[in-house]
């Protein structure tokens, strides 16, 4: 019996038919200048609401339940334009979720920039000890080598010790608060 290779071509063939359908762009909106963009990413954050017509794995938004859409195949032959009906005057709905994202997208961001300022405030006392026991190394007068661009090592001469202890003074000024 050779039934296998009967059902394995058409298993593949379509496995090869539904490929391009996992490829196909999840997002869809207009841009600024009016062109439609295909995405498989969210559009930028300065697109409106109103300019998204296709979201990623989501349902599109629903419509104004005042507004009576009528496509083509829902109209009867000879029957008026659909009208949309007025809207009811209501309340503005509050969307509890929406506000709960944007309270804690708030808060993340709160703590990530409490984290880098904490992470830079860490780096600057590091820098100021460094920078405060170099200069006392310097000051002491004691001799001081260091490797040139060549990675031998030499003595630092005056010049080069005042240069130093200028310029480690002025990271102490800015570091040391």
């Amino acid at each position: 019996m050779n039934f296998a290779p009967r059902r394995l071509l058409p298993c593949l063939l379509g496995c090869c038919l539904l490929l391009p359908l996992a490829a196909q762009a999840q997002w869809q909106w207009i841009d600024k200048s009016g062109k439609p963009v295909f995405s498989d990413t969210a559009p930028p954050p300065d697109i409106p609401e109103k300019n998204i017509l296709r979201r990623g794995n989501l349902p599109p938004p629903r419509p104004n339940p005042g507004v009576v859409n009528l496509g083509a195949d829902d109209k009867a032959p000879g029957a008026a334009p659909a009208v949309a009906a007025p809207a009811p005057e209501a309340k503005p709905r509050v969307d509890k979720e929406l506000d709960e994202k944007v309270k804690k997208a708030e808060e993340e961001e709160k703590a990530k920039k409490a984290a880098e300022e904490q992470r830079v405030a860490k780096a600057r006392a590091e820098n100021c000890s460094r920078a405060r026991q170099a200069k006392a190394t310097y000051d002491s007068g004691i001799r001081v080598a260091r490797l040139n661009a060549q990675g031998e090592r030499e003595i630092v001469d005056d010049n080069i010790r005042a240069q130093e202890t200028k310029r480690l003074q002025a990271v102490i000024d800015s570091d040391c608060k």
